[in-house]
């Protein structure tokens, strides 16, 4: 993470402290920037945990947010405490990698001790795939130019690298990161993806067939998703 980054990211916490108060239990940064491995086109996401939610203060920190989420790509999502577990259900996947990736910026960890129950896992892990596969092939035959094809599979790496992850924890296996998951899943090296991650751009002739690859990886990782129990 860059210098400007963080002193956006320590102003962020520091108006989130002022405008909330109280009500503020933690804010937490999740996903590559926790990790450090921030690339040019990657958003940082935080949850701002919150104990109760008064719009009044909400509304005090629309300007703060607003000037950081055009700072640094900054991704909110305000999460209250009381919903933690029902998120963490509902939202298996997603808060799996949260609880793999996360760092503390202000307040307790929440999420150190959280634990997705398995059917809920294995159920959100066909819907995300399905719901990835239709999209893909939606993208596929609305997009002709090859730019927003580069980016529509740039955003379909996160996904398919967190649910990855969590087959193989719920196989019992283990990866040392979500992107080392998705090549042990797919067997090849994905080299394509990872450079329409870093530039959000490819060869010509290359954005097409790594869509329609990743398609194929999403319907390959849901039939196992299927063999689950």
């Amino acid at each position: 993470m860059r210098e400007e980054q963080k002193r956006a990211l320590d102003a962020f916490v520091e108006a989130a402290r002022a405008a909330f108060g109280a009500d503020l239990a933690s804010v937490v940064l999740f996903g590559s920037a926790a990790e450090d491995r921030l690339r040019a086109t990657s958003d940082i996401n935080v949850i701002v945990l919150l104990r109760s939610f008064d719009p009044a203060k909400g509304r005090a920190f629309r300007e703060p947010l607003g000037l950081a989420s055009a700072a640094i790509r900054l991704r909110p999502m305000f999460l209250l405490e009381s919903e933690t577990e029902a998120a963490a259900a509902l939202f298996a996947v997603k808060f799996s990698d949260i609880r793999r990736r996360h760092r503390v910026l202000w307040g307790s960890d929440p999420f150190a001790a959280l634990r997705t129950p398995r059917s809920a896992a294995i159920s959100r892990l066909k819907q995300v795939l399905l719901n990835l596969s239709l999209r893909l092939r939606k993208k596929f035959v609305e997009e002709g130019r090859e730019e927003r094809v580069a980016i529509v599979a740039a955003d379909a790496a996160g996904p398919l690298r967190a649910c990855a992850m969590e087959i193989l924890e719920l196989e019992g296996a283990t990866a040392a990161s979500p992107k080392e998951a998705l090549l042990k899943l797919a067997g090849t090296t994905l080299e394509a993806l990872s450079q329409a991650r870093e530039t959000g751009a490819l060869p010509s002739g290359r954005a097409e067939p790594l869509l329609l690859e990743l398609i194929a990886l999403a319907d390959s990782m849901r039939a196992r998703v299927e063999r689950l129990t």
